[in-house]
Parts: C-alpha cells; sequence; structure tokens
C-alpha cells in the first residue's frame, strides 16, 4: 500500500483535533501546553507532507515545520516560565485556578 497525501492530512488532522480537545478538557496548565504542541505537529506534518507531494518535491515544507517547531519551543519556553512564575506565588497549576489578575 502506498501513502498518500490524503493520508498524512487524515492524520494530522486526528492530531489536530486531539489536541484541541485536549486543551479544551484539561484543567492542568501543564497537559493544555502538551496539547497545544499536539496541534503544532499536526501543522508540521501537514507542511511536510504538502511539500513532499507537491510537483516538484522541495524542502520548502520542511523549512516551514523549522520555523513552526521553532515557534513551538518559543511557546512552551514563555507558558513554562509563566506557569511557574504562578505557582511560586500561588501554589496552583490548575489553570481554572490563576486567577492572578483579578487580585
Amino acid at each position: 500500500m502506498t501513502l498518500t497525501l490524503t493520508h498524512y492530512l487524515v492524520l494530522a488532522a486526528l492530531l489536530f483535533c486531539l489536541g484541541v480537545y485536549g486543551a479544551i478538557t484539561r484543567k492542568n496548565a501543564i497537559g493544555i501546553l502538551m496539547a497545544l504542541e499536539l496541534v503544532f505537529n499536526a501543522v508540521n506534518l501537514t507542511l511536510v507532507a504538502a511539500g513532499r507531494f507537491r510537483p516538484q518535491p522541495d524542502a520548502v515544507g520542511q523549512l516551514f515545520a523549522l520555523f513552526v517547531i521553532a515557534a513551538a519551543a518559543a511557546e512552551s519556553i514563555l507558558g513554562l516560565a509563566i506557569i511557574l512564575a504562578i505557582y511560586r506565588r500561588r501554589v496552583v497549576v490548575n489553570a481554572d485556578e490563576m486567577d492572578l489578575m483579578k487580585n
């Protein structure tokens, strides 16, 4: 069986849906960040697959995927830094208990 672009896009759609579902249903801030990483991985899979199945395959999809990976790494670092700062001040990691801006 040969894998086509449709196979990759269906897998990316499933990853994206799982990531969105995880981000919506999680209460733990670390779990939300992990679910967002699934969304970024779905985008990366789509970009690389689209670059692979172009009429003249080149590295454009992989280059875009590298930019997404860099942005995801920056997002993870900033997110963890914010969560750590809130945890040190309030000792909570549940997203619905983080009411730091209300005071």
